[in-house]
C-alpha cells in the first residue's frame, strides 16, 4: 500500500520515518525508484512512498513534531489536535515544542482521562504515555512520565514546554487527550494539580528524578480532595543536596490550619490525616559548585475515608521496659508494598503523624490510634535487648523471657517477638522452662500450642540454628554458648489470648565446653523425640552437643536411635555418639562414624548422650534423632525366688536362736546390778582408755541390757543375805566418779557352781567401743588401800573376778 503525507507550510509540521534502533534494514522506504531507509517531510511537502515489506510497524517507528512560537506571535491555544492525519500504522510520537515567555505561564490542561505519574523505566499499561519537558533558557526540566487514567489534571509550567505523546501502531486515537492555555506568571519551575474524588493512592516525583531537581528551584503540587476524605503523605525515597545557602524544605498550606505555611524537613514524617484540598511545595537550595549533590524525591499521597474509630486511641506502656522496640507495621513490611488499589491502614503517634509503620521504643508511654478498616492487616514486631559483659554482675539475674502486656493487650496480631542475648566470650546463656518445658517439632511429635521458638546461637566463626521449639516437652534446659537470638512466633490469632502462661526464662552462667547442653526429664507417659540442631540440614563441622536425660529411680529408660549409621564419611577428625550411664563405674559407649551405632537398650540411671561432628568429606552433615521412652523397674523372677529362699533360710535360723534362747532362760536366773563406786574396773595394760574423764564421756552409760538382767537400785539387807530389789532399770542420780560404773558382782550369780581346783571365764559383756573388761572385786582388808591404789595405777586392776577362794566365800 501507498501511503501520501501533504503538510501545509503554515502549520510547521515535519514529520520524520526512521528505522527503529538496532534491527536490520529487511524493510525499507520506496518513493518512486529510490530505497531509502529514513523519509523526512518538511512543512509544505507532499510525499507519496510505499514500504517492501508488510509488515512495517515491526521496523520503522515515526515522529511528527510541531513548533509552535507563542514569544513572536498569538499562540494557538484551545485543543491540540493529531496532524497530519492519514499516517502509516506505525508507532509514532507528537511532539509540541511550544516558545514561551518566562514572564508568563503555560497550562496543559488534560481531559477526563488524566495522567498518572510513573517513574523512570516503567511502561503503561495501554501503551500511550505523556512525557513533560519545561523549557527555560535553552535548559530542558523533565517534569515526568504519565500515563492515562490518573489524577493529574493540569501541569502548569514557567516558560517554553516540549509535550510528547506516545502512541503504539495498533491504537488509532483521534485527539491529543489536552488543550494548552496561558496563565500569568506562577513564579515557579511548575505547578501539578492532581484531583482525588474517591478513596486511591497516588505517587508522585520530583522533575528529572531520578536525577536532582533544579538548583535553587521551587515547585508545588495541588491536592484538589473533598472535604469528607482524609489525605496522608509519605516520603518513600530522598535525597538531599550539599547546600552552600537557604536549607531545602517541604512547606505545607493547609486550609484552617494556624500556622500556614508548615515547615517540614524531608527526614521528618510528614502530615496525615489532612482533612481536604491542600498543597505541598520543594523548595531547593544554592548547591556548592564543588561537590552539588542532588535534590530529589518520591512520595505518596493517600486518600480515604475517617476512620470510626480514629478518636479511639490505645494504650502502650513501655516506660519500664528497657532495650526494646516494637514496630507497628503492614503484612508483609517492609518487603510487600500494597497495591495503589488496596485499601491503606495507618499507625498514627498523634492525628497529624502517621505512617504505614510506626516504631516505639522503651522508656515511654504512648497513645496510639489506627486509621484502618481492616486491623488484621497489621502486624507487631518487637525485639528486646539483654547482656552481660560481667558474670559478677549477672549471674544470680533470672530474666523472664515473655511478651509484655502492653502488646499483647493491642488489637493487632503479633508477628515476632525476638531477643538478643548478648555476652562475652567466657559467658553463657541458660534458657529454661520449669513448668511447660520444651520439645522439638517431628513428624511424630507436632506441636499443638499457639506459637514456638525459634533459637539460633551466632558465634564469630559459624552460627548454629538450634531449631524449633514449642512448648509442652520435656526439655527443662538448654545450654548455649555466645550470642542468641530467641524469636517467638505465633501460628495465629490465638496468641493475643492464649491460656497457657510463657515461662521461658533466661540466666548467664560461666563457661561450658560444649556448644550446647540439653537437659532433659522424659514424660513417663509418652515417647520423648530430640534430635541434634540445624535439622535437617545437619551439625556444622567440629560441634559437639550433648544431653543429659534424667531418669527417676523407679524406672528405666529405653534408649533408641532412628538409623543404624550415622551417615557421614569425615575428611578431617572423627565423628562420635558417646553415651554414659551417671553411676560410679558406669561403663561408656562410644561408636565413630564409620561404625554402627548402639543397639536399643535399657538404662537404670540417668545418662549422657554426645554427639561430636567432624569435616564430612561432601556436604552431606551429621543429622541424628533419637528417642527415649520410660518404665517401671521390672523385678528379675530368678531374684524373687531367691529373695524367698532367702527369707525361708532366715526364718529357720531365726526360730532355731528363740528356741535355744528360750531354753537358755529356763536354765539362768536373772543378774542383778548394782553400783560399787569402790571398785577399779580399769583394764590393765590400756591406759588412757578413759582419759577424759566420767564428766566428759558416756562410759558410765549402759549400751546394751541383756534381756536376762535386771538391775536393782538398792540393796536390802535380811538375816544375813542380800536380797536385791527386782525392779526396771532407772537412770542412775547419785554421785559419780572419775572412771565408769562398776559391773554388778559376781556374789549375785546364783546360778554359778563352785570349785576348788577350776576357774571359769566370765560372761563376755557388749560394749560399742569392742573394749574388754576384767572384772574385779575387794579382798578383805583392801577396802582402804583401794583408793590409794588407783591413784598409783590408774586403772590397774586387783585379782580377777572369778577367783576360786572369793567365789567359795560368797556363794558359801
Amino acid at each position: 500500500a501507498s501511503f501520501t503525507i501533504s503538510l501545509h507550510k503554515a502549520d510547521n509540521t515535519s514529520v520524520t520515518i526512521k528505522l527503529k534502533p538496532g534491527l536490520p534494514a529487511n524493510c525499507r522506504i520506496r518513493m518512486k525508484y529510490v530505497i531509502m531507509s529514513e523519509l523526512k517531510i518538511k512543512p509544505g511537502d507532499n510525499v507519496t512512498f510505499t514500504f517492501t515489506c508488510s509488515t512495517p510497524e515491526k521496523y520503522f517507528i515515526m515522529e511528527i513534531q510541531k513548533n509552535i512560537d507563542c514569544m513572536s506571535g498569538p499562540c494557538p491555544f484551545g485543543d491540540v489536535h493529531l496532524y497530519p492525519p492519514g499516517l502509516p500504522r506505525l508507532n509514532r510520537t507528537y511532539i509540541w515544542d511550544v516558545k514561551a515567555s518566562t514572564k508568563a505561564g503555560l497550562e496543559l490542561k488534560f481531559s477526563t482521562s488524566w495522567l498518572r505519574q510513573i517513574e523512570p523505566g516503567e511502561t503503561c499499561p495501554d501503551s500511550v504515555s505523556y512525557n513533560i519537558n519545561s523549557s527555560i533558557d535553552n535548559a530542558m526540566v523533565n517534569i515526568g512520565t504519565f500515563c492515562r487514567n490518573g489524577s493529574v489534571s493540569r501541569v502548569k509550567l514557567l516558560g517554553g514546554v516540549v509535550m510528547s505523546l506516545h502512541l503504539p501502531w495498533h491504537l488509532p486515537l483521534a485527539t491529543s487527550g489536552f488543550n494548552i492555555a496561558s496563565r500569568a506568571s506562577i513564579k515557579r519551575l511548575c505547578i501539578i494539580e492532581s484531583i482525588l474524588k474517591r478513596e486511591s493512592s497516588i505517587t508522585l516525583m520530583s522533575p528529572n528524578y531520578p536525577l536532582g531537581f533544579p538548583e535553587d528551584e521551587l515547585m508545588t503540587w495541588q491536592f484538589v480532595i473533598p472535604p469528607n476524605l482524609r489525605a496522608s503523605v509519605f516520603f518513600h525515597n530522598y535525597s538531599l543536596s550539599n547546600c552552600e545557602r537557604k536549607e531545602e524544605r517541604v512547606e505545607y498550606y493547609i486550609p484552617g490550619s494556624p500556622s500556614n505555611p508548615e515547615v517540614f524537613k524531608l527526614s521528618d514524617s510528614q502530615p496525615a490525616n489532612i482533612a481536604g484540598t491542600f498543597n505541598m511545595s520543594l523548595q531547593g537550595c544554592d548547591q556548592d559548585a564543588q561537590n552539588p549533590g542532588i535534590l530529589r524525591l518520591l512520595f505518596q499521597v493517600v486518600v480515604q475515608h475517617p476512620q470510626v474509630d480514629e478518636n479511639v486511641t490505645h494504650l502502650v506502656d513501655l516506660s519500664k521496659e528497657k532495650n526494646m522496640t516494637v514496630t507497628i507495621h503492614l503484612e508483609g513490611w517492609p518487603s510487600r508494598t500494597p497495591l495503589v488499589a488496596e485499601p491503606i491502614c495507618l499507625i498514627c503517634k498523634d492525628p497529624r503523624t502517621c505512617d504505614r509503620a510506626l516504631t516505639l521504643t522503651s522508656g515511654a508511654v504512648y497513645r496510639i490510634s489506627f486509621l484502618c478498616k481492616d486491623l488484621s492487616q497489621l502486624r507487631i514486631t518487637a525485639e528486646k535487648g539483654i547482656g552481660c559483659m560481667d558474670i559478677r554482675w549477672c549471674q544470680k539475674k533470672i530474666y523472664s523471657l515473655s511478651v509484655p502486656k502492653a502488646i499483647t493487650r493491642l488489637p493487632i496480631r503479633l508477628h515476632k517477638f525476638n531477643w538478643k542475648l548478648l555476652a562475652t566470650d567466657m559467658i553463657n546463656i541458660e534458657i529454661t522452662s520449669p513448668s511447660l518445658k520444651l520439645q522439638q517439632p517431628v513428624p511424630e511429635q507436632r506441636c499443638n500450642t499457639s506459637y514456638s521458638y525459634s533459637i539460633v546461637s551466632a558465634t564469630p566463626e559459624t552460627e548454629l540454628n538450634l531449631g524449633v521449639f514449642c512448648p509442652g516437652g520435656s526439655i527443662e534446659k538448654i545450654q548455649m554458648r555466645n550470642n542468641i537470638t530467641i524469636s517467638l512466633k505465633p501460628f495465629g490469632k490465638g496468641f493475643i489470648n492464649e491460656s497457657i502462661p510463657q515461662d521461658l526464662k533466661m540466666s548467664f552462667v560461666p563457661h561450658i565446653k560444649d556448644e550446647c547442653i540439653f537437659t532433659v526429664s522424659p514424660n513417663p507417659k509418652a515417647k520423648v523425640y530430640l534430635q541434634t540442631p540445624n535439622s535437617p540440614y545437619g551439625l556444622p563441622p567440629y560441634i559437639s552437643i550433648s544431653w543429659f536425660i534424667a531418669v527417676p529411680s523407679k524406672q528405666t529408660a529405653r534408649l533408641r536411635f532412628s538409623k543404624d549409621r550415622m551417615g557421614i564419611a569425615c575428611e578431617t577428625g572423627r565423628a562420635y555418639v558417646n553415651i554414659k550411664e551417671e553411676t560410679p563405674g558406669a561403663e561408656e559407649i562410644v561408636r565413630r562414624e564409620d561404625e554402627l551405632l548402639p543397639q536399643p537398650r535399657n538404662m537404670l540411671h540417668s545418662f549422657w548422650v554426645n554427639v561430636s561432628n567432624c569435616r564430612p568429606v561432601d556436604k552431606t552433615q551429621l543429622a541424628l534423632q533419637f528417642w527415649v521412652t520410660l518404665a517401671d523397674k521390672q523385678i528379675d523372677l530368678g531374684i524373687i525366688i531367691a529373695v524367698v529362699a532367702g527369707a525361708g533360710v532366715l526364718t529357720v535360723i531365726g526360730l532355731t536362736v528363740c528356741c535355744v534362747k528360750k531354753k537358755k532362760k529356763k536354765t539362768q536366773n536373772p543378774m542383778v546390778g548394782v553400783y560399787n563406786d569402790n571398785v577399779n574396773t580399769q583394764m590393765p595394760g590400756r591406759k588412757g582408755s578413759f582419759g577424759k574423764g566420767r564428766q566428759n564421756n558416756e562410759s558410765h552409760v549402759y549400751a546394751v541390757i541383756d534381756d536376762a538382767v535386771v538391775y536393782g537400785h538398792l540393796l536390802k539387807e535380811s538375816n544375813g543375805s542380800v536380797s536385791p530389789e527386782v525392779d526396771v532399770y532407772r537412770p542412775f542420780d547419785g554421785p559419780i566418779g572419775s572412771v565408769p560404773p562398776s559391773p554388778p558382782p559376781f556374789s549375785f550369780r546364783k546360778d554359778i557352781k563352785c570349785s576348788s581346783n577350776t576357774e571359769e571365764e566370765p560372761l563376755p559383756l557388749m560394749d560399742i567401743d569392742q573394749d574388754t573388761y576384767t572384772f574385779a572385786h575387794q579382798k578383805s582388808g583392801q577396802s582402804e588401800d583401794n583408793g590409794d591404789a588407783n591413784k598409783k595405777d590408774k586403772g590397774d586392776t586387783g585379782m580377777p573376778l572369778l577367783e576360786n577362794k572369793e567365789q567359795d566365800g560368797l556363794v558359801g
